[in-house]
């Protein structure tokens, strides 16, 4: 009879275990599909071979075209993707290294996979031809039935070869009007806004002639660095014998101005821009660029400051420039830069007040968060912040890419003071980098913050207001994979 009953409490005991260990297991165990999807697997079995070539093309067409005007990898592939699936395919892999951009397609089982690559030979800021390619896809991703893929190859075809919206001394013009912009944020004469102004269309001009003979762009930068920077020593030389020109009293702001005009800001936003998206290696080739072109920027002006030291020049860094520009010239010296980067872009004209606005806003921002973000990098990160706040609802409303007005808003804010400190310290100093490495630091962290900060803005304003969806969801399957 005890056996028995030993017998049925081990059987109780069992079952109430194996239950205890089911719901620990029920508990834990997962019971939905995967977060993160290994592989997407397509349905694009039945793919024609003319329909699937027709639409690689015109995706390939589309995002080299928005590679090459300054777009960020991710919006190119998430352009892409919209594209794809909007002509009824939804197994295309998109892959972009900066120079060039692959797209593959998956047909079946039974179908050979279709692969094209193509590179990107061209480099340019052409922010019409930006605009036109984004209201293109707008138009054809919003309609229930899109247009013929052919119709949209002939459509994109004419977007690409159409001229300018103005000529080419109009850009030459917008590169004086930007870097007089820059001297009128420091309050300084009417005599080195026309030195500046005079400068930047000489070192457009040598930039322009060295293009066309195909020279590097280190070299390029080089050249128009001394170029811009030789107006200034030769200003302090006429100082240094006693021929002072009325209201020439701070040349340094000649150097800056021009640091401002050839650093590429745009490539440093868009370097951050894809670090952050997760696309590391082209944000890498992004940064390498940036670092060269810089690196040719800081050589020409070394080489410059050094030798006008040696000649005995007394060039100095003019201390009455201070480190904070005042709320009334920076505001209206920003509005000018603001119009100056616009015609530098081929934005179009009546685009060209709004980047204005946008300009002296952002340094309305910075100015009043200034006094209490005082930190290296953190005023403009937030400043940056809301210029990505504007540039995106400014592409969602007006159709107006999204780099552009961002670049326009946060331009003035690049740190050239800071290069150009770092620089003379390092030309100018028997301890080089001791001295170069405070203004470095300053330089690194304010375009580190620019560029976190117009990122994060971008970021939070499609999530708060719900813009971009299919976008956004085009962005996350290509993550996913």
């Amino acid at each position: 009879m005890a056996d028995a009953v030993d017998d049925r409490r081990d059987v109780l005991r069992r079952r109430v275990t194996a239950s205890l260990l089911d719901l620990a297991g029920g508990a834990i165990r997962g019971i939905g599909t995967p977060t993160q999807i290994i592989s997407v697997v397509g349905n694009d079995d039945q793919l024609s071979q003319k329909h699937a070539r027709l639409v690689i093309d015109l995706c390939l067409r589309a995002g080299e075209a928005m590679l090459a005007t300054g777009a960020s990898a991710a919006d190119v592939v998430a352009t892409v993707l919209r594209l794809s699936e909007a002509y009824g395919i939804s197994a295309m892999h998109v892959d972009i290294t900066f120079t060039s951009i692959t797209v593959s397609i998956h047909r079946g089982m039974d179908e050979d996979p279709l692969s094209v690559m193509r590179i990107v030979k061209v480099r340019t800021t052409d922010y019409t031809r930006l605009q036109d390619v984004y209201r293109l896809i707008d138009e054809i991703t919003g309609q229930s039935q899109p247009l013929d893929v052919g119709e949209a190859r002939d459509r994109l075809s004419s977007i690409l070869t159409n001229p300018h919206p103005y000529r080419r001394w109009v850009v030459t013009a917008g590169k004086a009007v930007l870097a007089s912009g820059v001297v009128i944020m420091f309050d300084v004469s009417f005599v080195l806004v026309i030195a500046a102004a005079v400068t930047a269309v000489m070192s457009d001009i040598l930039a322009r002639r060295l293009g066309r003979w195909s020279v590097p762009g280190f070299f390029t930068q080089m050249a128009a660095a001394v170029a811009t920077t030789s107006i200034a020593v030769f200003i302090f030389w006429l100082r240094s014998v006693g021929i002072d020109l009325p209201g020439s009293n701070s040349p340094t702001v000649i150097v800056i101005a021009g640091i401002i005009t050839l650093l590429s800001g745009v490539g440093l936003t868009a370097s951050a821009r894809d670090a952050i998206d997760g696309y590391y290696v082209t944000a890498t080739a992004r940064g390498m660029e940036v670092l060269m072109l810089t690196l040719g920027l800081a050589v020409g002006i070394s080489l410059v400051l050094g030798a006008a030291l040696r000649m005995g020049i007394p060039v100095t860094v003019s201390t009455s420039l201070g480190d904070r520009i005042e709320l009334l010239p920076g505001v209206v010296g920003s509005m000018v830069i603001g119009v100056g980067f616009a015609l530098t872009s081929y934005v179009r004209l009546r685009i060209v007040p709004l980047m204005a606005a946008a300009a002296g806003l952002i340094f309305a921002v910075y100015y009043a968060v200034m006094p209490v973000a005082s930190q290296p990098g953190l005023a403009p990160g937030i400043a940056g912040a809301a210029a990505g706040v504007i540039g995106y609802l400014s592409y969602r409303w007006l159709k107006v890419p999204e780099s552009a007005m961002t670049m326009a808003g946060v331009i003035s804010l690049i740190p050239g003071l800071a290069v150009y400190r770092a620089l003379y310290g390092f030309t100018g100093s028997e301890f080089a980098v001791t001295e170069a490495l405070p203004g470095m630091v300053v330089a690194l962290a304010t375009g580190i913050g620019l560029a976190a900060g117009t990122t994060i803005g971008g970021f939070a304003t499609r999530r708060a207001f719900g813009l971009d969806r299919p976008a956004m969801l085009a962005g996350h399957r290509t993550r996913a994979r």
